[in-house]
């Protein structure tokens, strides 16, 4: 067995300091930051002495660096070794490169070579080593106590470390231009430079100008005026996370933060709630949405740069994704009710309200995300069912018929078509069947070649009161398969259910077959009320529904 095992004791120098227990502080460092938490920079390498051991024939790297601020599943990279010449060169070429942590525990951390280790040394020297920013957890763990954290993060049976409903890893970003401004949410904010290209990361904001926020909830770049906007930021001179101040650089450039006479960098701070949970830019304002308030922010020029406005107040959202612009709407999940605004804040009446709440994990609720598929008029949300830790049911609101539908779906994330001809969504890492994929949706009308069994189920249908039963006797459908390819089946199965009472459950069905022929089908069916779900799984079929109709009579319970 390979066992190398690397000790740091740090060396001196100037720059930045980072998240090591001991404090050490880098050499030959060109950036600020630091290395291993959330507030710093990913990509700059540190000199640390380096003794290791390897046993030949195995790939198992064990380093020893206590408080070194990663997690398993984060990145190492190691570098610049000043020793390898000769007989430990193909060990070195090894060690070099990105290396992935498998194990945490006790101030320790292991990876896995590419390959056996070549020889059995005992060795000393200089490296370069740079972790990355830490990847975060996926799943929230409701306060402290066993669970909590990521498993070996300290010695065995120590305290939790971690805060209830502060650790799930969510990042915020956005284009200004070609560059990307992204942020880890209540976390550093990071600017990349496409000119540089992929081969260069991304630097902490406040690399390019000391006045620049340190963390932030949200980021957004304008639009209409060109400001980069942070959302729950730090105020100037201060560390501090204020999540209420709002502050924005000057108009065109996102590295001026200090306010003065000549530029419109500025800060405006929410009078009402406790927080900023999320921001959403719509064409002609960002509506900004706090724990129990809404507000306007609109660009109204020098001196004050931007004004904000309360529109509403006693409101709630669900999450921080939780809000969707289409147009100059907005819709969000709230607390148990939906919200839309179009000018005025209003409740969304919603006919499947319960089925939703009373089956969600609030733990898991900053994974709610909504999306809009603006093709067929609707606003919808993916969310967490009560027995699942992801995203696996979905709600749509249809904004142009004023109707609700429901589903299983497993989605984390969404874009509308736009820039993409198609709408973009991706699974999560822990789906064990699909893990981390990303699907185009509405192409074509199968699933990579396999059939999709599509289906489309009401409510029950009241039809009868009392003791007057109703009998239906014929069904004249209405669907159409015009957009289907020329080879399929162009079928579809109508299913009409039928109840006598509300708790008793659909008790009797019919199943008929339609065709894109089919004039009309007969059946015998009768009840209080009824059901209908209209199915297909033939490959390569495309149908539509309208308004099917049926020919009902009055008739008794026998």
């Amino acid at each position: 067995m390979t066992n190398i095992t690397v000790s740091v004791t740090g060396v001196g120098g100037t720059g930045a300091t980072f998240g090591f227990g001991a404090s050490p502080t880098p050499s030959s460092v060109t950036a600020t930051g630091g290395v291993g938490s959330p507030v710093i920079q990913t990509s700059i390498p540190f000199v640390f002495s380096v003794d290791f051991t390897t046993t030949q024939g195995s790939t198992l790297v064990t380093v020893n660096h206590g408080n070194f601020g990663s997690n398993t599943g984060d990145t190492v990279v190691l570098s610049n070794f000043d020793f390898g010449a000769g007989v430990y060169a193909d060990l070195v070429t090894l060690l070099n490169g990105d290396h992935v942590i498998t194990k945490v525990t006790n101030g320790q951390y292991t990876f896995n070579l590419s390959a056996p280790a070549p020889h059995s040394v005992v060795q000393s020297g200089q490296a370069d080593v740079a972790y990355e920013i830490d990847i975060g957890l996926d799943t929230v763990v409701a306060g402290p106590g066993w669970g909590a954290g990521v498993w070996g993060r300290g010695s065995w049976g120590s305290a939790a470390n971690v805060t209830a409903g502060d650790i799930l890893r969510i990042w915020k970003h956005d284009n200004f231009g070609e560059d990307l401004i992204y942020n880890i949410l209540d976390g550093q904010i990071y600017y990349w430079d496409a000119s540089q290209g992929f081969e260069k990361r991304g630097l902490p904001l406040s690399h390019y100008n000391s006045d620049a926020p340190t963390v932030a909830r949200q980021t957004i770049v304008s639009d209409r005026d060109r400001h980069v906007i942070l959302f729950g930021a730090n105020a100037i001179g201060s560390t501090d996370q204020d999540k209420l101040l709002i502050r924005f650089s000057d108009q065109e450039n996102p590295f001026v933060w200090r306010p003065t006479a000549s530029n419109t960098a500025g800060d405006i701070r929410i009078g009402n709630g406790s927080e900023i949970i999320q921001a959403v830019e719509t064409r002609r304002e960002i509506v900004i949405i706090t724990d129990s308030s809404v507000h306007s922010m609109q660009f109204i020029g020098p001196p004050f740069t931007f004004g904000v406005t309360q529109i509403s107040n006693q409101t709630t959202i669900r999450g921080v994704n939780a809000a969707v612009a289409v147009g100059d709407a907005v819709f969000w999940m709230g607390i148990n009710r939906f919200y839309a605004y179009s000018g005025r804040v209003q409740p969304l009446p919603c006919t499947v309200r319960d089925h939703i709440f009373d089956d969600f994990n609030e733990d898991q609720a900053n994974k709610v995300y909504a999306g809009s598929n603006a093709e067929f008029g609707e606003a919808f949300w993916f969310y967490p069912s009560a027995s699942s830790e992801e995203n696996d049911k979905y709600v749509v609101y249809n904004y142009e018929q004023k109707i609700w539908y429901v589903g299983n779906l497993e989605r984390t994330s969404w874009i509308d078509r736009g820039s993409n001809e198609f709408p973009i969504a991706t699974t999560s890492e822990s789906n064990t069947v699909t893990p981390l994929k990303m699907y185009d949706h509405e192409r074509g009308f199968d699933a990579d070649g396999e059939a999709i069994t599509a289906f489309i189920e009401s409510a029950p249908i009241d039809i009868g009161d009392g003791e007057n039963f109703t009998f239906i006797r014929r069904m004249i459908p209405d669907i159409t398969f015009d957009a289907s390819d020329l080879t399929a089946t162009k079928e579809a199965t109508f299913t009409l259910k039928s109840q006598r009472f509300p708790s008793s459950g659909f008790t009797s069905s019919k199943a008929l077959i339609v065709t894109d022929t089919t004039e009309q089908n007969h059946t015998r069916l009768r009840g209080r009320s009824f059901g209908l779900r209209v199915e297909s799984d033939n490959q390569g079929v495309f149908w539509r529904l309208g308004s099917p109709r049926l020919d009902i009579r009055g008739d008794g319970r026998r």
